[in-house]
């Protein structure tokens, strides 16, 4: 067998190109032909049944050129539990052109990746349609009203259901009662009240049921029964049996005729109000997408022709000057031009503490303006601001599926027609084998198996919980890019870390200036203005050093810099050198205890340098790339949790030691170039370790590409990191503890999950079928086999929404400050 599969192309300039991509594909096993076109930019392909799509992408992107591949998200209506999800899966996977099909029962979406010159949208959202489900217009997912309307929808037949229910279960119970049983007989005999059962029971079964036999009927056409299916049959099964007890009871044995109208209507109402209950509890796993969207202003004061005009917020365009007033939320991205403010930026970083903006800072839309005025240029709006990546990747993240729930796919999709096959084999053997009379006993267990297995849970156990972790994450300043981060997160046993920018500052500042002749501020006011002279980032910070204390630069002449040495300069009528000991001793100017003080600086990784005035030494200097704040309590924290804390740097081995000692970092693989540190990482995975790499996504792009979990640093306005798995939005590695305790909190909760979806079903799918009838002569109703099913997926979702109460907890951390401060003593050992 083999097909076509047509594929655009772009990047195509000549004959040349065509060949060269003819040949490409010419070489990849079950290609038979390969023609491209030119002008129509369109390669058609002839290729055996079963080659992947994805491989002919790869090959035509390592001749040189790009595939034209579209993604979409495609909400779906009508999705119950995880057969359902495997259903559409394999129906949109049997389309020609489809790259990639993933369906999130959570969210209620399809996200499909597809060849737009082979397969249309149209024809996408008609395989939904055939599958038996209703695909929404993908320009606008459903929002939160139409969300409402769904939620009301179901409300209102749960409501008729179960107004037309309680009379019918009054009937069929009152006949069990004799007072009941004996004014009920008064009005009309039992043949007559069976039809009243018989009028009552039909709306429920038919109208407010009516999405089962929909849903239902679908996918016994398609061959893939599922839990609308389950249900239909089983309530059919108890309707029509009625009905036939009703109007022709003759064709049933003695005592056989009997109604379970009752049944019939209590498992349509109680399978409504379960979906119903499982409605508002999806609704509240999305709360953290709704928080995040609700950030977003809705306007923006905009200045134009020097006035100030409020626009919707999709009229904003890059480069406009915006007005934010104290109190405002900013609209979009942009950089400050006037005006000085403090700003809470809590919904990125997760710090509660608002930050400083001044001239040329950068504001991020979502955030809000504390007490002045700002105006800004904007930089970036619409799908390019920050809010609207976070709110994006936490999207994706919650819509890709991990590896357990990929299994769970699996067995969900065989699961119903186990059931199904398990409740004809109960039938069989209480009818043949089963007391008189075995018809009522046949039915009654076939029906309750039917009822009583749930695969919505085992759908449902997965997804839940990576939605209200995933948000939970993006509150506290975490974003999970990927779903199966969070699983591979919590199985991790080594942290190997970053130095520059990841441990520390990654910019050196001025940390020690010891005078040793003359008066501190004058000293340094002195060397601040040689260095400004000087472009050496050292300089820099020095400099920076000066201006913190608002110290005026006197202006400086006769200036000379002697590279490797030092630099000499005449200020205010003074000379002086400031430089390395080896230009001072050149100089002929003596250290003395000044030395010692030096060395002490290098041991703990600073870069010591000395400053002379009018010959005479003035001052030891130290500058350093410092630690970041709670640097220390972060690698305490990981390592009370029993992980295993490296360092890895290009930095030399002194370097490396001397800052490992502080953080309490034991194993140091140092002197690593960027190049080389994918490699580190694989030989510690050929050890037999599960490593997540800590790094600041630019020189670590590899490292962070080959760990098992990429966490990458990102500053708040640049969060678009590719490398990384997970982004810890301000610098503060107490992130990554955080990051680390909540994927082991929602790992525990998808095992709890699962445990429960197929527990649940594992030990009652038996008693339905009457297991337990030889021993203590108890069968279980059908009613309570439905309640019990819907009461498994609400525990399912409820237990899911726990996790909304998670709290970072950095207690371990500054509860062992004794253990942190004692390891900085320890020798290091090097990897």
């Amino acid at each position: 067998m083999t097909k076509n599969v047509d594929i655009e192309i772009r990047g195509m300039s000549c004959a040349s190109c065509i060949g060269r991509v003819e040949r490409a594909l010419g070489q990849q096993p079950g290609v038979i032909n390969a023609q491209v076109n030119l002008a129509t930019q369109m390669a058609v392909i002839q290729v055996e049944t079963g080659t992947s799509t994805t491989s002919l992408l790869n090959t035509i992107k390592t001749a040189g050129y790009q595939p034209v591949v579209e993604s979409l998200d495609i909400p779906v209506t009508g999705m119950s539990c995880g057969s359902c999800v495997s259903r559409i899966e394999r129906a949109l996977t049997k389309l020609p052109g489809m790259v990639e099909v993933s369906v999130n029962l959570a969210t209620q979406k399809a996200f499909v990746r597809f060849l737009p010159g082979a397969v249309s949208l149209p024809r996408i959202q008609h395989a939904i349609r055939e599958a038996g489900y209703e695909p929404q217009a993908t320009d606008t997912p459903p929002p939160t009203d139409s969300e409402d309307q769904e939620r009301a929808e179901l409300r209102r037949r749960v409501v008729l259901a179960a107004i037309f229910t309680i009379p019918v279960v009054f009937i069929a119970m009152g006949k069990m009662i004799p007072a009941i049983d004996m004014l009920l007989t008064s009005l009309m005999p039992h043949r007559s009240w069976m039809g009243v059962e018989w009028l009552l029971a039909t709306p429920v079964q038919f109208y407010a049921g009516e999405r089962f036999y929909r849903a239902g009927y679908a996918e016994l056409r398609h061959f893939n029964p599922g839990m609308n299916s389950l249900v239909m049959i089983g309530s059919s099964a108890a309707y029509f049996y009625s009905v036939a007890a009703l109007l022709v009871p003759g064709l049933f044995p003695a005592g056989t005729a009997v109604s379970y109208f009752e049944a019939a209507a209590v498992i349509v109402t109680l399978i409504l109000l379960g979906r119903y209950f499982e409605h508002i509890a999806k609704g509240r796993t999305s709360e953290a997408i709704k928080k995040l969207l609700q950030l977003q202003a809705k306007t923006a004061r905009v200045i134009r022709e020097e006035e100030t005009v409020e626009l919707p917020i999709e009229a904003v365009v890059t480069g406009d000057r915006i007005l934010v007033r104290p109190g405002e939320r900013v609209p979009v991205d942009g950089i400050i031009e006037e005006g000085h403010s403090y700003v809470d930026e809590s919904m990125i970083s997760g710090e509660p503490v608002p930050v400083v903006k001044q001239r040329d800072s950068e504001v991020v839309g979502g955030t809000i303006n504390k007490n002045g005025a700002l105006t800004f240029r904007a930089t970036r709006v619409g799908a390019d601001t920050v809010l609207s990546q976070i709110v994006k990747m936490v999207e994706t993240a919650q819509a890709e599926k991990p590896p357990i729930q990929q299994l769970a796919d699996k067995v969900a999709g065989v699961f119903v027609p186990m059931v199904i096959a398990i409740a004809a084999i109960t039938f069989a053997l209480w009818f043949v084998f089963g007391p008189a009379p075995s018809l009522s006993f046949a039915f009654v267990t076939t029906v309750s198996v039917l009822l009583i297995a749930c695969p919505c849970a085992m759908g449902l156990a997965t997804p839940t919980a990576i939605m209200v972790s995933t948000g939970k994450g993006a509150e506290m300043g975490v974003l999970f890019r990927k779903g199966a981060a969070l699983e591979t997160l919590a199985k991790m046993n080594t942290v190997v870390l970053d130095k520059t920018g990841t441990l520390t500052q990654g910019r050196p500042e001025l940390t020690d200036f010891e005078v040793i002749d003359g008066h501190e501020n004058e000293v340094l006011r002195l060397v601040a203005a040689v260095e400004a002279q000087s472009e050496h980032p050292i300089a820099e910070a020095i400099v920076q050093g000066a201006k913190a204390r608002r110290l005026e630069l006197p202006s400086v002449s006769r200036f000379s810099a002697e590279p490797g040495y030092g630099i000499e300069a005449e200020v205010d009528g003074h000379l002086v050198h400031v430089g390395a000991d080896r230009y001072m001793r050149r100089l002929e100017i003596e250290l003395g205890q000044a030395e010692t003080r030096a060395k002490a600086f290098a041991e703990d990784a600073k870069s010591p340098l000395y400053a002379a005035v009018d010959g005479r030494l003035a001052a030891v200097i130290a500058v350093a790339d410092p630690l970041k704040e709670g640097s220390v309590d972060a690698i305490t924290a990981l390592k009370a949790q029993g992980l295993e804390v490296a360092m890895l740097t290009g930095d030399n081995r002194a370097t490396a030691d001397a800052i490992a000692r502080q953080v309490g970092i034991r194993r140091v693989l140092a002197e690593v170039l960027p190049d080389q540190k994918a490699a580190e990482i694989r030989r510690l995975q050929s050890e037999g370790k599960r490593v997540a790499f800590v790094g600041d996504g630019i020189n670590d792009a590899p490292a962070l590409a080959q760990a098992d979990v990429g966490i990458a640093i990102g500053t708040g306005t640049d969060i678009a990191i590719e490398s990384g798995d997970v982004v810890l939005m301000s610098g503060d590695l107490r992130g990554i503890v955080n990051a680390s305790a909540l994927s082991k909190r929602t790992h525990r909760t998808i095992i709890g999950n699962f445990v429960w979806a197929y527990g649940y079903n594992v030990a009652l799918i038996p008693v339905a079928a009457g297991v337990l009838y030889p021993f203590v002569g108890v069968l279980l109703s059908p009613m309570l086999a439905a309640a019990a099913m819907s009461i498994s997926s609400v525990f399912v979702l409820t237990n899911s929404l726990r996790l909304r109460r998670f709290t970072p907890n950095t207690s371990a951390a500054l509860s062992n400050t004794d253990e942190a401060v004692a390891t900085q003593s320890e020798q290091v050992h090097p990897g």
